[in-house]
């Protein structure tokens, strides 16, 4: 797993691409873009039969360069980082803070891709891919990209465990404000995964988690869950959702695409007006008024 922080300071987690998976998804854009070049340039050869070699062989120079080079960066330009071979194995060319690949990066790659590739037979690529710790060859090295799997096995995907019935609310008047998000992520990493550690790890990790987060909150964790702290992080992260989503229901939603607010809030009642519960003005005591009633 790679973190990787964003310009807005968000850990995004990604799973590098292996490199057999790569490997595999670099030859059916080779077959593809070959197959699609023999067409080409059996096109070519029935188009200008008349011309001399001189400019058919010019013409072929300009069929490889724009189907085996401009090809694949075209492709990866208006997919943002798909190509069919990804697609197929489910990966994805992204940036270093995890953003989509623009048309230089794509140049780039496709660039370097050209040497280390098609001239080497991919032998630059390989060697490249298992010498970095992230798996990138040398095109994304010089283009700042990084190749990640889009789709994981259900199966792998981890959940929040819920807190023990008694502990759902407990921690409502604790002040969750000072924790970092940094922390809050390595909660949700540490109960998603809690039940693949050995015991013993687990509950170090757990442990010195809670103590992180009881020093964030300034209230210590209470004696009953001192040998339970994966279910004291449990309760405080199911608090601190909780909150979340009463917050997205009372926030005010802007309607029309204009600046006309409305609020999730009623308004509070009005009485209707009758004439039982309309009354005159009284008059201020101790000065007349300045005429008399009706006799």
């Amino acid at each position: 797993m790679s973190e990787l922080v964003t310009g807005e300071a968000v850990a995004l987690e990604l799973r590098p691409a292996k490199l057999p998976s790569r490997a595999l998804a670099v030859l059916i854009d080779l077959i593809v873009a070959v197959l699609v070049y023999v067409a080409v340039v059996i096109g070519l050869v029935a188009a200008t039969s008349s011309l001399d070699d001189a400019a058919q062989a010019a013409l072929s120079v300009a069929a490889f360069l724009l189907v085996l080079v401009g090809g694949p960066i075209a492709v990866e330009t208006l997919s943002h980082g798909r190509s069919l071979g990804k697609l197929a194995f489910g990966l994805r060319v992204v940036r270093d803070d995890g953003g989509p690949v623009r048309f230089r990066h794509a140049l780039v790659r496709g660039g370097v891709g050209m040497i280390e590739i098609l001239m080497t037979f991919g032998v630059v690529a390989c060697i490249a891919s298992l010498v970095s710790e992230r798996g990138r060859r040398l095109g994304d090295v010089f283009a700042g990209t990084l190749v990640v799997r889009e789709r994981i096995p259900v199966g792998r995907a981890g959940v929040v465990p819920p807190p023990a019935p008694e502990l759902a609310g407990r921690f409502a008047e604790l002040d969750l404000s000072g924790v970092p998000d940094g922390l809050w992520l390595a909660v949700r990493q540490y109960l998603t995964r809690m039940h693949q550690l050995q015991p013993q790890v687990s509950w170090s990790m757990a442990s010195r988690l809670a103590a992180d987060v009881a020093a964030r909150t300034g209230a210590a964790v209470p004696p009953d869950l001192q040998a339970r702290p994966a279910e004291f992080l449990a309760a405080v992260v199911h608090e601190r959702q909780s909150r979340q989503a009463r917050q997205a229901r009372q926030a005010p939603r802007y309607e029309g695409g204009g600046d006309h607010m409305v609020s999730s809030v009623s308004p509070p009642a009005v009485a209707p007006v009758s004439e039982e519960n309309v009354k005159a003005p009284e008059a201020p005591r101790g000065r007349s008024t300045g005429f008399a009633p009706p006799a």
